[in-house]
């Protein structure tokens, strides 16, 4: 039985690992991919975590691996497939046919960026194809960058890249948008962003970075000349395992405060997986240590 068990081995997930080791808790680690790190692996450079600024997402990862490691952190591959209480405690079942009993579960299997699903798009992803304004708009200064979508992700994205980048395209499907009026208006009184509607990217090209997006628009093809491409069509919650569990918003995220307390109890969510407004990797780490002072809080509730 072990007091913690973490599903999920992205910033969020090792930080709650530290965190529990250091409060010698018997904890384990499952991952679905082989010394995986989350998302941040995938991030060519990572400039906004404090003090470890330039490093790459791969890099940054493998340190907090390597923190929890030095713990003695227990680790086990394999892919979490159900989650059942068990007389006041949770088993945690595997596609090997393992399972694994816990008082608590740490619940940080994130969200994925939705994609184009467009020819281009995984070659470039990290070089010129980012999900990330946030993340990554820092590196386009005085560049032409283009966003796709047309939400309130999209039009935030447009209004933070328009700071630095030369010229910022918005290519939306439709000539409507989803994104709040205020954003509208924001966006609208920007000099350097443009506006290309009725419009769908089909193809990424260039060579060791983007150079250009090829185009559907008005049901014609057409190349647009840009350095970067950011995708903001939405995200996708990885919180299958917590249906009928734990109660989900209405675009499947693990509802939960900052103390990553969930309705189910014993059940607690760390990272892009609950609900927030800002899935940066430093709220991830946030609430890895978060989750862990909550879960021992509970331990020691139903230890009497």
């Amino acid at each position: 039985m072990y007091d913690i068990i973490i599903i999920g081995s992205g910033p969020a997930g090792l930080s709650a690992a530290v965190y529990a080791k250091r409060a010698e808790l018997k904890t384990l680690v499952i991952e679905k991919e082989y010394l995986g790190t989350g998302q941040i692996a995938e991030s060519e450079r990572v400039d906004n975590y404090l003090g470890l600024y330039g490093e790459s997402g791969f890099d940054l990862g493998e340190k907090f691996r390597e923190h929890a490691l030095s713990l003695g952190t227990e680790f086990y591959e394999g892919e979490a497939v159900c989650i059942a209480a068990d007389n006041g405690f949770y088993r945690v079942e595997l596609s090997d046919g393992k399972s694994f009993d816990t008082k608590t579960i740490i619940y940080a299997l994130g969200a994925n960026p939705r994609r184009l699903n467009i020819k281009g798009e995984n070659e470039f992803s990290g070089s010129g194809v980012s999900y990330c304004a946030i993340c990554d708009g820092a590196f386009y200064k005085d560049k032409t960058v283009a966003v796709v979508g047309g939400g309130d992700t999209a039009f935030q994205d447009a209004l933070l890249l328009s700071k630095t980048a030369k010229l910022v395209y918005v290519i939306h499907r439709r000539e409507q948008f989803r994104a709040n009026r205020l954003l509208q208006k924001a966006v609208a009184e920007k000099d350097n962003i443009r506006f290309i509607l009725n419009a769908s990217p089909i193809e990424i090209q260039g060579e060791k970075n983007v150079r250009t997006v090829k185009l559907l628009h008005n049901d014609a093809e057409e190349n647009l000349e840009v350095n970067g491409l950011f995708v903001a069509v939405g995200t996708i919650p990885n919180s299958s395992l917590l249906n009928g569990i734990a109660e989900l918003d209405s675009s499947g995220y693990v509802v939960a405060g900052e103390d990553c307390v969930t309705s189910a109890d014993g059940i607690f969510a760390a990272g892009d997986i609950r609900t927030k407004p800002l899935r940066q990797v430093a709220t991830a780490v946030a609430d890895g240590a978060n989750s862990v002072i909550s879960a021992e809080k509970y331990i020691s509730k139903i230890s009497g």
